[in-house]
């Protein structure tokens, strides 16, 4: 699998060499679909909570009298029906949302996601970004001279503070080393740019079997 390779000035120079075992992969639906439910489920923060009647405070004397008033039988104003007592079924911050699924399956989803996006056009390879210092100008005016529509994410081989400087203001561009590229990010960003040594990257991180 082969992709058109830019440089910095925004020129075509060539192609860059995809492996096949990630990127020519037939797109499975569900698979995705499932992967990229995990993924948000595993990224939920769970903030909501609210006390049962034994959590909430006071209540410990009983409101009145058990017999001779005329009205129902309470045994504490914080019971459920009182308002002000505890909540029946309510959202518990201790519930666990997390979602699993076999890392090969996961592997899997993320290789089909990426080759939809190589057999959609959208995914374009740049040599190097070379600056002696982080200036968002020069970056952006790089990003308009490359085929990019709407927004884009560069996959970067390791840390690299001038890119990630130089883009941070960028509305639509984010900045993801190799390791983490992910399904969410994928479906959000049309665009993908790889720079060339990304690719060795990918493959160390999800092709070589580690013993």
């Amino acid at each position: 699998m082969k992709i058109d390779l830019y440089t910095q000035s925004g020129t075509k120079n060539g192609t860059l060499d995809l492996p096949n075992e990630m990127f020519e992969v037939p797109f499975n639906r569900d698979l995705v679909h499932q992967a990229l439910i995990r993924q948000s489920a595993n990224e939920r923060v769970n903030l909501a909570h609210t006390k049962t009647r034994a959590e909430v405070r006071g209540g410990g004397r009983k409101p009145y009298k058990q017999k001779g008033t005329g009205n129902a039988r309470q045994g504490t104003i914080r019971a459920p029906q009182w308002r002000t007592g505890g909540v029946v079924f309510g959202p518990r911050n201790n519930r666990n949302f997390s979602k699993d699924m076999p890392k090969k399956q996961r592997r899997l989803a993320l290789f089909c996601a990426l080759s939809e996006k190589v057999r959609k056009n959208e995914v374009i390879g740049l040599e190097e970004y070379k600056s002696e210092k982080p200036k968002t100008k020069d970056f952006e005016t790089m990003i308009k001279k490359l085929p990019i529509t709407r927004n884009v994410l560069i996959v970067l081989p390791e840390k690299n503070s001038v890119i990630e400087k130089s883009s941070a203001n960028l509305q639509n561009v984010k900045t993801i080393t190799a390791g983490y590229v992910n399904i969410r990010d994928l479906k959000d960003y049309k665009t993908v740019i790889l720079l060339k040594d990304s690719v060795a990257k990918l493959e160390e991180t999800f092709l070589t079997k580690k013993k």
